[in-house]
């Protein structure tokens, strides 16, 4: 269902009634002009390097198995990753960094993402962001991701029964889960609230368990401030959280 305003937000996320129909209306909204704009922007101006391809240039739905264990917190698409494949964390530096991480923990069956008809397919882990559309120098507003919100709510809704842990990447995401909590769980934030750093985890009874990570950015990856040891380390956790391993 088309969604214009963030009325239709909430009202078209709270009647999907399973994931098949949140991805469609996901991929149907344009309720931030903003963001609108520039995802079609760089769809039509494009990349050099991707000149010749079809730009996807709408939201972003989540990708992964409906019985998930493992729920992966991003920010937002790229914009010529995501936004160009039309599958998140594909077609850029962070998905290569994440997707072989994700491989090396037995979760993906191949290491690379390069594009949504790749073969890739995750196992036991679905993967989201805080905010569907790519922004302007991935940096959404907070109306932005307030609109959003909803969106990421129903699908925590609808793979909680099987959700036991959620990794978030970066500041941002871990931020936006504590909303999730409230409003999916009805459970509020621990008091102080968790400061976000990389391998903190929050055990919270009657929620899934959170853990942090720095965002797989390549400011992060190319600086060596996140490795491949400190990435497989959170996943060999989450798997652990997740009764997996």
């Amino acid at each position: 269902m088309l969604s214009r305003t963030p009325e239709d937000v909430v009202a078209h996320a709270a009647a999907a009634p399973g994931l098949t129909v949140l991805d469609a209306d996901i991929a149907d909204c344009f309720a931030c002009p903003r963001l609108v704009t520039w995802r079609e922007e760089v769809a039509a101006t494009k990349r050099a390097a991707f000149r010749d391809q079809t730009y996807w240039g709408r939201p972003l739905p989540g990708f992964g198995p409906a019985g998930a264990e493992i729920a992966i917190l991003g920010l937002a698409p790229a914009a010529h990753g995501g936004n160009r494949t039309g599958r998140i964390f594909t077609g850029d530096r962070s998905g290569d960094v994440l997707f072989a991480a994700l491989h090396r923990a037995g979760l993906a069956n191949q290491p690379t993402s390069v594009s949504a008809d790749d073969g890739l397919t995750l196992t036991h882990t679905r993967i989201f962001a805080a905010v569907r559309c790519a922004p302007p120098d991935n940096k959404p507003l907070p109306a932005e991701r307030d609109t959003c919100a909803p969106w990421l709510h129903r699908e925590v809704t609808l793979i909680r029964p099987t959700l036991r842990v959620v990794v978030a990447l970066g500041a941002f995401a871990w931020a936006a889960w504590w909303p999730v909590l409230r409003h999916v769980y009805g459970l509020s934030a621990p008091v102080p609230r968790p400061v976000f750093t990389h391998g903190a985890h929050v055990r919270i009874p009657g929620g899934p368990d959170l853990l942090g990570s720095y965002h797989v950015s390549q400011q992060n990856t190319f600086t060596g401030r996140l490795t491949p040891a400190m990435l497989d380390d959170v996943f060999s956790r989450a798997k652990r959280s997740a009764g997996l391993a």
